[in-house]
């Protein structure tokens, strides 16, 4: 039974106004979609003229913005809310989070609340090895160390898995077969050496109120992925996992929306991965199997009173395909706000410029 949606959003003297950033990714459209059938009006934003995303709200309601670690990201996100009257706004980058959390106190004295979790629960989910050094003995984590002039390969089992600190989408991750291979890499500190786990792997859709408590865990097999995203999933019912999503969830202080993952050890046992503390793009399946994070997320930061009780799911699967959006050659730009900050604007041209034209 998919759990209603009606009356999750208090009804205001005029719709909710949403500004989703990071228009071009999965996350972003997934949110877009997931929300737009409800009582909102929707914004999109994006560094990149050709965002999908921007082509998913009309025209007066799209906006180009600096790359999240621009210094004037911040300001023109700001001035964007506060003229738009902006009620949630919802990053979907990991460059933007931070930056965004720092600023929290002041955009919500512009009457913008973020779907964003806590400042000091982003600095330990974008850190990986932070993460795993955080979660030892709540569940259980893979053996870890910074690869830096300290670290010593003697004591570890080869093959391992080097990746960076930080990072998404499986960027420069890399399996070392050997002692050996380690002495070309970089030991400044901002790579990690991990145990390899060559299991079966999974993520929990993980939604947790403004209070923290986790009101629903819906995990899913990634049974296949490519470049790092999920292109078939399954969504599944296993105590275990949702458990151990839990305890995460709980340990890191988490508000809103993340996306844990795990991975089976050599002795099946699942192994905490990573936490990406933001919508996965993932999230159609988890919308489909009965739990829209998305609306759920939005009637909190407007200060709804969300369902009682844990929230259900089906198991439901998928397999992803590209989907084109026609639109017509004319309406191939974003607005600019009256406001714009011209350094801003000069980043968004060369930007944009970047991908051609042809």
């Amino acid at each position: 039974m998919l759990i209603p949606e009606l009356n999750l959003i208090p009804q205001l003297s005029r719709p909710t106004r949403v500004l989703v950033t990071g228009a071009g990714g999965a996350a972003a459209v997934s949110v877009l979609r997931a929300l737009a059938s409800q009582d909102v009006l929707l914004y999109a934003g994006d560094v990149d003229l050709h965002a999908v995303g921007l082509y998913l709200v009309p025209e007066h309601r799209r906006v180009l913005l600096p790359r999240g670690d621009d210094p004037a990201f911040v300001e023109r996100v700001s001035s964007y809310c506060e003229a738009e009257e902006v009620d949630v706004l919802i990053p979907t980058v990991d460059s933007e989070l931070i930056p965004l959390a720092e600023r929290a106190d002041d955009l919500r004295a512009l009457g913008t609340e973020m779907v964003l979790a806590d400042l000091a629960t982003l600095r330990v989910c974008l850190d990986k090895l932070d993460l795993a050094r955080a979660c030892v003995g709540i569940v259980p984590v893979p053996r870890s160390a910074a690869l830096d002039g300290s670290f010593r390969p003697a004591g570890w089992t080869f093959p391992v898995i080097v990746k960076p600190r930080t990072g998404s989408g499986g960027r420069g991750v890399r399996m070392v077969r050997s002692p050996e291979e380690l002495e070309g890499l970089e030991r400044d500190g901002t790579l990690m050496v991990q145990e390899y786990l060559p299991g079966e792997e999974y993520s929990v859709d993980v939604f947790a109120d403004q209070d923290g408590r986790v009101r629903a865990c819906v995990p899913r097999a990634r049974l296949k992925v490519d470049s790092g995203v999920a292109v078939a999933a399954r969504t599944l019912r296993d105590a275990e996992l949702e458990g151990l999503a839990r305890a995460v969830a709980q340990r890191i202080g988490l508000r809103y929306v993340a996306n844990v993952q795990f991975r089976r050890d050599r002795e099946g046992w699942p192994s905490l991965l990573e936490v990406n503390p933001r919508f996965p793009g993932t999230m159609p399946l988890t919308v489909r199997a009965g739990v829209n994070m998305p609306l759920l997320a939005v009637a909190a930061a407007t200060g709804a009173e969300p369902p009682t009780g844990d929230l259900e799911f089906e198991e439901v699967a998928v397999v992803r395909h590209w989907e084109e959006v026609f639109i017509a050659a004319a309406d191939l730009k974003a607005k600019e706000p009256a406001s714009v900050d011209e350094r801003a604007a000069t980043a968004c041209v060369a930007a944009a410029a970047a991908f051609g034209t042809d």
